[in-house]
């Protein structure tokens, strides 16, 4: 039977963090290498290169405070996606939330993760004022693809009141469990509806597609999904920093630090890893 793990800034009843397995931080070093087969494949509101030109217009110098939004998924990745964003000279928030995250107000209980979504992203936009704004599809994006798109574009204006900037980044693959099988249908629309919100944005709200990263199958080595098969360790949350960051570089056009600099640093030990039984 896996173990619900309790993080404290999420409400008892939405907690979805599991046992993972072992981190595999011997690999940390090839991070490098192994991404860098599948960082090309990036999907944007344009559909090009991960660089489109109606949407660039921050400068390298404008990107400098990061605001990372999404549920537990987002959680994991966010250690050494902070570490990877300091190293190239940007500042960086995690405000992604165990148990929720999202911004659609779909059903009854998304509607009251949403609500919780939205005050947090008032109190950290007053706080922290960041110039880009990154929201990772989350696993609770419930609801039809005309609420996900309302959402969407919600988010988009909220950015644009705070002089932000909106990148909306699709999902890694995880697995359709009990619990997430009623929302199946939710959960594939949510990235096609981001992505028309992108496209139709007129280069305000860029779209990443991380399927380029992870590939389409929870299953697959390539997805590095932890033992539960939702949440990633160490060597996949590494992998998608370096991703991240990537695409980051080629949009606003600087160039981020090498894994090397951030990929074996302190972040590897954070609790929760620890308690997701990465090693």
């Amino acid at each position: 039977m896996n173990k619900d793990i309790t993080f404290q800034d999420a409400p008892q009843s939405l907690h979805r963090n599991r046992l993972g397995r072992r981190g595999g931080l011997a690999a940390l070093v090839a991070v490098s290498a192994a991404t860098a087969a599948v960082l090309t494949g990036c999907g944007t509101s344009d559909g090009g290169d991960g660089a489109s030109k109606s949407a660039a217009t921050k400068t390298a110098q404008q990107v400098k405070r990061v605001l990372w939004m999404g549920d537990s998924i987002a959680g994991a990745e966010a250690p050494p996606l902070e570490a990877a964003l300091k190293a190239s000279g940007a500042a960086f928030k995690n405000a992604a939330s165990a148990g929720g995250g999202t911004v659609v107000e779909g059903d009854k209980m998304a509607g009251r993760i949403a609500e919780m979504t939205w005050k947090d992203l008032s109190k950290n936009v007053e706080s922290f004022h960041p110039d880009v704004i990154a929201y990772q599809v989350t696993t609770y994006d419930w609801g039809t693809a005309d609420q996900q798109r309302a959402s969407y574009e919600k988010l988009a204006k909220a950015a644009q009141k705070a002089g932000a900037e909106l990148v909306i980044v699709s999902a890694p693959p995880f697995k359709i469990d009990d619990f997430y099988k009623k929302y199946e249908g939710a959960i594939k629309s949510a990235p096609k509806a981001a992505k028309e919100v992108a496209d139709r944005s007129g280069g305000k709200v860029r779209f990443l597609d991380s399927s380029a990263l992870w590939g389409t199958d929870s299953k697959a080595g390539k997805a590095q999904r932890s033992s539960d098969g939702i949440h990633s360790c160490q060597q996949g949350s590494a992998a998608f920093a370096k991703w991240f960051t990537d695409q980051l570089g080629k949009a606003y056009g600087f160039t981020p630090a090498a894994p090397e600099k951030w990929a074996t640093g302190s972040w590897t030990g954070d609790e929760r890893y620890g308690k997701l039984g990465c090693r």
